[in-house]
């Protein structure tokens, strides 16, 4: 474990870790990560770390002179998003079961699932966005009736109090299905390139794109364009729910925002030089950013103030980290046992077996992830959530593919 105060000019690590509870195959997978040629320094895992596809999910990773498509994860963008409103706890209804229909017409989730028409903010907003090259019809129609919509599996919208009983209004999205396509398509790419090159890696799915190349620039541009796009869709979905909220209410203004992504990659600077800085499941916590730490359903969510570490490439964790595997957490628990963690909450219970993939006890406890991480940021506010929309599959009405996770 690495503290605040050890010189880091005294030791040369390839890989630092945060979190009190990992697995050996997550540190295995990210010391591969860390032998590749490229790698700027050290991989710095967060609290949250787990196996992820290729790189570990909740790691950061410094590289120059390359980038892994799969180190910044397959829904480009993904993150949060939480509003702080003025609005009081006794100053809401008794129970808010009747508002969860209304988020629901709202907020379309669901794996494909969109908006019916291309609403004017959409429309707005993707003519300042523009398109990447080389969609078809039917991808830009879908990416345009998709802005505005939450997803399915981790992603969710939560109506939470914090410690002075004030109203939060929280969200978990990234780039929906447009993201995840462009990602892919950049993946297949770089595992082209290394067949092409020759290149043997002891992971497949860690193969990169060489600065200087066409593949490069078209996977950099790409990646821009799906985190300014998974932001905006936080953005137009935060704004139609607090007004839905709102005018449902009666009354109520917000009063600040917090938007940041936990699956990016960007230009920074550390150690003197301008590296590319690859965050899977983190988010930037430089000195005084705010920024989002979700727990899973159920569990308490943090707003939390960075503190700028220098040896996580000033990152946090981006939420609770899965304890296993969602196939795994099908074997063991049941809709009922969902149900009997969510007691007292308003949430989507007639769609319990759907989401046992998403149960808390599948998750780490979010607040050893937060003792876990007190060098790098410090909590603002604790919040409970109330109400959780989880996005499901619900056209088909079945559980989303049983993958180890997204993020």
């Amino acid at each position: 474990r690495l503290r605040q105060g050890i010189d880091m000019e005294q030791i040369t690590p390839k890989l630092l870790n945060w979190a009190s509870q990992i697995e050996q195959n997550t540190l295995d997978q990210a010391l591969r990560t860390s032998r590749l040629p490229f790698i700027a320094g050290h991989v710095a895992l967060m609290p949250d770390a787990h196996l992820g596809f290729g790189a570990t999910v909740g790691s950061v990773i410094p590289v120059r002179g390359a980038i892994i498509p799969a180190a910044v994860g397959v829904d480009l963008g993904c993150g949060m998003c939480a509003v702080e409103t003025d609005v009081r706890a006794e100053q809401l209804p008794d129970s808010l079961q009747v508002f969860l229909p209304q988020v629901e017409r709202t907020i379309p989730s669901g794996m494909g699932n969109g908006h019916a028409t291309i609403s004017a903010k959409a429309s707005e907003c993707l003519e300042q966005l523009g398109l990447p090259q080389g969609l078809s019809t039917h991808q830009e129609s879908m990416l345009a009736r998709q802005l505005g919509t939450l997803g399915s599996g981790n992603h969710f919208f939560e109506i939470c109090l914090d410690e002075r009983n004030m109203v939060w209004v929280v969200l978990h999205s990234g780039s929906r299905g447009i993201g995840n396509q462009l990602a892919e398509r950049h993946i297949k790419i770089a595992k082209g390139l290394m067949k092409r090159w020759f290149i043997a890696l002891e992971d497949p799915e860690l193969a990169y794109l060489v600065q200087g190349t066409a593949e490069f620039d078209a996977y950099i541009r790409d990646m821009l364009w799906a985190q300014s796009y998974a932001r905006a869709n936080r953005d137009i979905m935060m704004d139609a729910a607090c007004y839905q909220l709102f005018r449902w209410l009666g009354f109520g203004s917000e009063i600040s925002r917090v938007n940041c992504h936990h699956n990016y990659a960007e230009i920074e600077r550390h150690g003197g030089d301008d590296i590319w800085v690859m965050r899977k499941g983190a988010i930037r916590a430089r000195e005084g950013d705010l920024g989002v730490i979700p727990g899973s359903m159920g569990a308490s969510s943090y707003i939390v103030r960075g503190l700028g570490n220098r040896a996580s490439y000033h990152s946090a964790a981006h939420g609770a980290g899965r304890l296993m595997s969602r196939s795994e957490a099908v074997k063991r628990f049941t809709g009922a046992d969902l149900s009997a963690v969510m007691q007292g909450k308003v949430w989507l219970e007639k769609a319990a077996d759907a989401l046992v993939d998403e149960a808390p006890m599948a998750y780490k406890d979010i607040d050893r992830v937060m003792e876990d991480q007190k060098d790098l940021v410090e909590i603002t506010h604790c919040l409970h959530q109330i109400l959780n929309y989880k996005g499901i599959d619900k056209a088909r009405h079945r559980k989303p593919p049983l993958l180890l996770g997204v993020d």
